[in-house]
This record gives structure tokens, C-alpha cells and sequence, in this order.
């Protein structure tokens, strides 16, 4: 059977293991539980069971080891200390590279994969002349009382298209004790009816050994709800009792005693667990389906919603010469509007993905990073299940990485020095995220020093971005940090202080349609605000005019709207013009300049500003006039054109014309580098 079509399946599922694997045994830290062990063990005997039905004997070799010690940690014959919580966590990490391997054809570093190889097989060595710690199951046989087990093991048809194989769970049986198989052959079809990839077995099992019924039931865990099994124990058996064992053909595994052939098994000691449900009930309530054609569906509803939005201005259109049958059309298309946001809606929900698969990382770096540093740090997550879009997901994770790492070796000091300023030796840290105003905010808060206003100053003096005559706000002086090649740090370590990073952070944030801003309070802690949308499949904008043309604004970067007053104009040098918005003069854009648009009014008193808020600065985007707000279909503008600064994309509305979708932080960018931008721009009355 050629099990190929199954293999990216089958990573996935790897991956999702090795995140359980990781998630439980940092919770190993805070204490023993015997639940978190099961689940640990559980997630490694599926990769290992996967493996070996793959044929990636040296992935399914090494979580074999792995498999041993969590068993140890499971029967109480190992306590759980960080010794062994650190040695599995390592083993976690180099199992990601062997299956990272398998999807990219890369061989790991074969001296680490048997360097813990061998730390795990010393680990299970019990010490030297100590007998009282050596595995029960290893002591010879005539120690303990053995039991006789009968399973009933009759897999459903397509289980051999589900990628399992019954003779790999008899040979993990036949590792549990002394084991032999009866086959039925009732069900087999004639040859010409034969199907290959359909099972016609059933099996009937006796299994002799010093085992429990859940160490048998955890072989059939890969079968799962395809197969009726049932599983009989007989309790203190004498040489003459043995189980019932219906007819069929022998088949004799790793045992080398005749088939007993009589006995009954007391009712009393029954335990069923036969699958009555229907099949229907059996099958799983989800499927996989790749991210290409979720995205061309989106695509094409997105097509759908341009369309009705045509139909329904051409309705407008209808109703207004009047008829029988206009007010009919107007109610089919309000109708058709309702159904197709609503598919979109539904569409979208595909992609949402919850944060919890960006935050699952923390854990982990912070517990490494803290026992690095020396810093002891409480780790907060909330808001786990708030769902963002998959692009937004994997593009976020780099970002929340650095911020984490800059707050751990920046912001939180070390036990010492908090006790020495009256605070617990434990700092904490805290990541949250929320849905606000239809968009996800994400905050990164730390209990630590906070930031250094003095010295952000003083190196942005340093470095020319500033004058000894800038009057900043304390925000501006926090947000300084954004600055490419800005760092405070006094020397370069492997974590931070060669000054880049934070400006990353902001770029790829912005890219993502973004804003990233920062709160200190000195000797108190700082956060670190990051808006983003929920997706990057539609905009929630403000459609405003310049001439004949019509531009999207973001909703996310507006602050406000107003009409200019002459009495708060001010220009600099006669070049720059300033408008007085709540005690600061912000400079005012004039965007039919900026895009070389002729056709738009160039009187400041007959137009409107849009006050916009990019990158902790405020500036103000002069238009003719605002028409409304609505949802609009994000069209990529660099596949179909080219990119263009200052503008991240485009959309078409309900008339069939083109909107360019403005790019607020790249206006502002643009606007600073005409030479119209003066250096005190944000400097306060």
C-alpha cells in the first residue's frame, strides 16, 4: 500500500504532537500530575507508532527511548524532577528537527540525535548495585502471578486505508508477554470480489503476562473507533484454566506452547467496549483542506461581493425611473446583499486561526531564556482563544517573539536588583489579546524597569535623530525605540544591543496593516501595544474624494475628521504647513500633491483633514470630501501592476471603478522624504 498520499497528514499531526509533548512537560514544572504525564506519553506513542508505519525506523527508535523514561514517570518507578523535565524537553527539540527532516530531506545532526540518544538510555539506567529500582516488568516472570487476557479484535474494513496495520499492534503485544492469535477467514469474499485495501480479519487473542488492561488498550489507540474490541481478564489463573478460544485458524505469534483449547471466563470479570454507535457517528467532524483553495474561494466570494455591490447600484439606478417591478428587484438585491455578506463572513472564519498557536511558544522560551539570565519571571497568557487570520498568525510570531525577548533581557531585572527596589524577586510578564473595534490588539506587558527616558534621549541626540531644541512628548521619546539602528543596550550580547530588531518589529507590523506603540512608566514597567486587523482579505476603510477620483483610507489609522479653521493654520518657512489639533501642531499632508492629482481643490478651507495616527505621530490628509465608510476586497496591486509607494493595495467599488487603497505610515514616509517634513514637526505650542 503506498501510504505517500498520507505523509503530509502525517507530519502535521507529528508537529501537533510535539507541541503537546513540549506544553506538558513545561507544565511538568509547576508539579506532578499524573493526567499531563498520560497526555505526554500518549502524543509520543502516536509519532512513534507513525513512524514505524512510515518506515522512519531512526525517528521511531529515538521516541522509543523517549517513550521508556515517560513510562517510567507514568508507573511511579521514576519521580518527576527538572533534571529529567530538561533532558525531554531537549529530547522534544531534536525530535522537531527529525521531522522537520522528513518534510525537507534534511538529515539532523547525526552526533546530537546519539548524544541524547545515550543521555536518555543513562537516564534509564537504574544506578549501579541498586535492584530496588529496576523496572518490574524486567524481574523474571516467576516473581509475580501472571494473568491470561482474551481480546476479541475485529477491525472495520477500512482500517488498512487508514494507514494501520494489525500485525504492528500483535508485535507490540507480543513485547507485553506471551501471546498467540487465532485468525477468522469467515469474511473473506470470493477472489474476483477481493479488494486489497479492504480488511476481512478478525482476530481472537490470548496474552499472557503481568500487565493492565490499559497498557493492552493503548496498542489499539491507533484503531481508535475503527474496530469492535473487547477484552477479558481471567484473575488468578491455574495451569488448567484457560480461555475460550472460538474456532479459526491459527496463527501463532511469538509463543512457543501449543493453543489451549477449553475453559470459560467467569461473567463477572467481563469488561466490553464493542462500538455500537452508527458509522455516520464514527467518521471525523473535520477534514483538511489546503490553504490554496481556501484562499481561491475567498478570492472568488470576494469577486461576489463586488459583484452584488454593481447590481445593487445599477438597482439605485432602476428604482429611480420608476416601474412595477423596480421595487421587486430592490428586494431581491437587498436579499442577495445579506446572503453573499454572510457567505463572506462565513468564509473568512476559515482562515481565523486562535492566537494560542502564536502565544504556545512562550512558555518554553521564557523558562530557557530565565534560566540563561538568571531572572525568575511569571509568565501570564490571556486571551489564547481570540482568533485572528492565519496570514496575520504566522507573520505576528516573529514580532511577539522579539518583543518577549527584548522585555525579558531589557525590562525585567534580575532577583537582586527587584528585591533591592522593594519588588518581589519574580517579575511577570504578561501577553494578552482582544478583539477592539474590529480589530485584534495584542499587549506585551512586563513588571521590569521600564525604559530610560534620559538615555533614549541622549543616543537619539547621539545619532542626529533629534536636536537639543525638540520639545518631545514622553510617547515620542518611548517610541524613539522604533528607530533603525537604535539600541540602548551598553554592550552586544547573543539577545539584544546591536539595534536592530525594534524597527522590524514596527516594519513587519505595519506591513500587516498595523500599529505598534509603546507605554513605560519608569521603575514600574512598560507595554507594548500592537493593533491589527482580524484579516488581510478585506479593509474596513473611509472612502474619501479628490477630484473625480476616490481613495480608501483605513478606519484603523483615522483619528479624526474635521473642518479647518484659518485660525489654526501655521506654516514654517513658508513651505510646511502645520494645523493646531489638541495643543499640537501636525503637519498637514496635501494628498492631490503628493499622488499628483490635479483635479483636486487646493483652497484648505473648502476641503476636510483626516487626522491619521502612523508610527506614534500624528499628521493630517487633506481631501475635497468623505463619502462614506464600508467594507471593501483588498486586490493586491503588486501582482497586478507594480508597487507603489504609499499605496498598499486596491479595490474595486460598487460603480466598477479602481480605488487605491492608501498606505498611511508609507504617506507619511514619502511626505517626510519630499523635504516638505521640518525637523521640529511634532514640537508643542
Amino acid at each position: 500500500m503506498d501510504l505517500s498520499e498520507f505523509l503530509d497528514v502525517f507530519l502535521e499531526e507529528c508537529f501537533e504532537g510535539l507541541e503537546v509533548m513540549e506544553s506538558g512537560l513545561l507544565n511538568l514544572d509547576a508539579g506532578t500530575d499524573l493526567e499531563e504525564i498520560n497526555t505526554i506519553f500518549r502524543a509520543a506513542h502516536s509519532i512513534k507508532g507513525g513512524s514505524a508505519a512510515f518506515g522512519f525506523e531512526h525517528v521511531s527508535g529515538f521516541t522509543h527511548v523517549m517513550e521508556t523514561l515517560l513510562d517510567e514517570l507514568r508507573n511511579g518507578s521514576r519521580q518527576v524532577d527538572r533534571k529529567t523535565v530538561d533532558l525531554l524537553l531537549a529530547s522534544v527539540d531534536i525530535l522537531k528537527e527529525m521531522v522537520e527532516g522528513l518534510k525537507t530531506d534534511e538529515t539532523p545532526d547525526e552526533e546530537r540525535v546519539t548524544a541524547l540518544k545515550n543521555a536518555l538510555q543513562a537516564a534509564l539506567a537504574p544506578p549501579t548495585g541498586d535492584k530496588s529500582t529496576s523496572n518490574p516488568a524486567k524481574e523474571p516472570a516467576a516473581t509475580k502471578e501472571q494473568d491470561i487476557w482474551t481480546i476479541r479484535f475485529a477491525p472495520h474494513s477500512g482500517v488498512f486505508r487508514e494507514g494501520n496495520d494489525p500485525l504492528r499492534i500483535f508485535e507490540a503485544l507480543a513485547e507485553l508477554g506471551d501471546l498467540q492469535a487465532y485468525t477468522e477467514t469467515e469474511k473473506l469474499p470470493s477472489l474476483a470480489e477481493f479488494d486489497p485495501l479492504n480488511c476481512y480479519l478478525s482476530w481472537d487473542i490470548t496474552l499472557k503476562g503481568t500487565l493492565t488492561e490499559e497498557k493492552i488498550r493503548e496498542n489499539f489507540s491507533w484503531v481508535g473507533d475503527n474496530c469492535k474490541l473487547d477484552i477479558h481478564k481471567l484473575t488468578s489463573p491455574a495451569d488448567d484454566q484457560v480461555p475460550e478460544i472460538h474456532a479459526g485458524t491459527a496463527a501463532e505469534i511469538h509463543n512457543d506452547t501449543a493453543p489451549v483449547s477449553s475453559a470459560k471466563e467467569p461473567a463477572a470479570n467481563k469488561t466490553s467496549v464493542q462500538d455500537t454507535k452508527p458509522q455516520a457517528n464514527r467518521e471525523s467532524s473535520s477534514i483538511r483542506v489546503s490553504i490554496d483553495k481556501v484562499d481561491l474561494l475567498i478570492n472568488l466570494v470576494g469577486e461576489l461581493v463586488i459583484t452584488q455591490s454593481m447590481l445593487n447600484q445599477a438597482g439605485l439606478h432602476l428604482m429611480r425611473r420608476g416601474g412595477s417591478e423596480s421595487e421587486a428587484l430592490l428586494n431581491g438585491l437587498a436579499q442577495l446583499e445579506r446572503n453573499t455578506r454572510e457567505l463572506q463572513e462565513n468564509m473568512l472564519q476559515i482562515r481565523m486561526l486562535p492566537i494560542s498557536m502564536a502565544f504556545n511558544r512562550f512558555p518554553r522560551l521564557v523558562r530557557d531564556l530565565c534560566n540563561k539570565m538568571g531572572k525568575k519571571v511569571n509568565l501570564v497568557l490571556s486571551g489564547e482563544q481570540t482568533e485572528v487570520d492565519k496570514t496575520v498568525l504566522e507573520k505576528i510570531g516573529d514580532p511577539l517573539v522579539h518583543l518577549v525577548r527584548n522585555s525579558l533581557d531589557h525590562g525585567l531585572e534580575t532577583p537582586e536588583t527587584r528585591l533591592a527596589a522593594g519588588k518581589p524577586e519574580q517579575g511577570r510578564l504578561e501577553l494578552s489579546a482582544q478583539h477592539e473595534s474590529g480589530n485584534i490588539v495584542i499587549r506585551i506587558s512586563d513588571d521590569g524597569a521600564g525604559l530610560d527616558r534620559h538615555k533614549i534621549l541622549k543616543k537619539a541626540m547621539e545619532k542626529g535623530l533629534v536636536s537639543d531644541k525638540d520639545e518631545l512628548s514622553d510617547e515620542r521619546i518611548d517610541n524613539l525605540i522604533f528607530q533603525p539602528g537604535f539600541s540602548t543596550a551598553d554592550k552586544v550580547s547573543d539577545l539584544s544591543g546591536r539595534g536592530v530588531g525594534m524597527d522590524v518589529v514596527k516594519r513587519n507590523i505595519n506591513d500587516l496593516g498595523g500599529t505598534v506603540s509603546i507605554q513605560s512608566h519608569e521603575g514600574q514597567g512598560s507595554t507594548v501595544i500592537i493593533r491589527l486587523p482580524l484579516t488581510l482579505a478585506i479593509l474596513d476603510g473611509q472612502l474619501a474624494s479628490i477630484g473625480e477620483d476616490t481613495y480608501i483610507l483605513p478606519l484603523i489609522s483615522i483619528v479624526e475628521s474635521l473642518q479647518i479653521r484659518q485660525e489654526n493654520l501655521k506654516s514654517i518657512t513658508g513651505s510646511t504647513e502645520l494645523y493646531r489639533f489638541r495643543n499640537q501642531y501636525i503637519p498637514i499632508i496635501r494628498l492631490n500633491q503628493l499622488l499628483g492629482n490635479d483635479a483636486g481643490t487646493d483652497d484648505l478651507e473648502q476641503g476636510l483633514l483626516v487626522v491619521v495616527e502612523a508610527e506614534g505621530q500624528h499628521a493630517g490628509l487633506f481631501v475635497d470630501k468623505l463619502q462614506g465608510q464600508q467594507q471593501v476586497v483588498i486586490k493586491s496591486l503588486e501582482s497586478n501592476y507594480q508597487q507603489l509607494e504609499g499605496i498598499s493595495g486596491a479595490t474595486i467599488l460598487g460603480d466598477g471603478r479602481v480605488a487605491l487603497i492608501l498606505d498611511i505610515p508609507g504617506l507619511i514616509h514619502l511626505f517626510h522624504r519630499t523635504g516638505q517634513q521640518p525637523a521640529a514637526l511634532a514640537a508643542t505650542s
